[in-house]
């Protein structure tokens, strides 16, 4: 082995050429001035000015989320809409029209019913919260709940 035969491992870097026909002068491939070209140059993200205007949500939002709405039916709506002897339940309830809903799950909806109006007739009240006082009007009407 000699040593004008010995190669070395990485090669030579090239020295930065500066000046007008050199790769990196004059303005540094930067362009002319601007806040761009200056040093430390720090611009905003367009997001954040978006986040910033969106209002912040307080308490835990997983309950906010996940809150399960009752739908209200008041005693006059079900006196005009049903026949005596009907069943009501939430089914019955989407089936006429008296709750709309987007999604046709009728096990995780909630119902109360109301004591707002007068009750004649005699109803079999299933799967529905029920108010006090629309309780007592159900049965004085001679309807149960179930």
């Amino acid at each position: 082995m000699q040593i004008d035969t010995l190669k070395p491992k990485t090669k030579r870097k090239k020295s930065k050429q500066i000046g007008r026909g050199g790769k990196r002068g004059k303005t540094s491939g930067k362009g002319h001035k601007g806040q761009k070209a200056r040093a430390g140059h720090k611009i905003r993200p367009a997001e954040r000015d978006f986040i910033k205007k969106i209002p912040k949500l307080r308490g835990h939002s997983s309950k906010k989320i996940n809150r399960n709405k009752a739908y209200i039916v008041n005693l006059k709506d079900l006196e005009k809409i049903f026949s005596a002897g009907d069943e009501i339940n939430p089914e019955s309830l989407i089936e006429k029209g008296l709750i709309k809903i987007k999604k046709r799950v009728s096990s995780k909806i909630r119902v109360k019913i109301l004591a707002d109006g007068e009750l004649s007739k005699k109803f079999t009240v299933s799967a529905c919260e029920v108010s006090q006082t629309s309780k007592e009007k159900i049965e004085k009407a001679g309807g149960k709940i179930v």
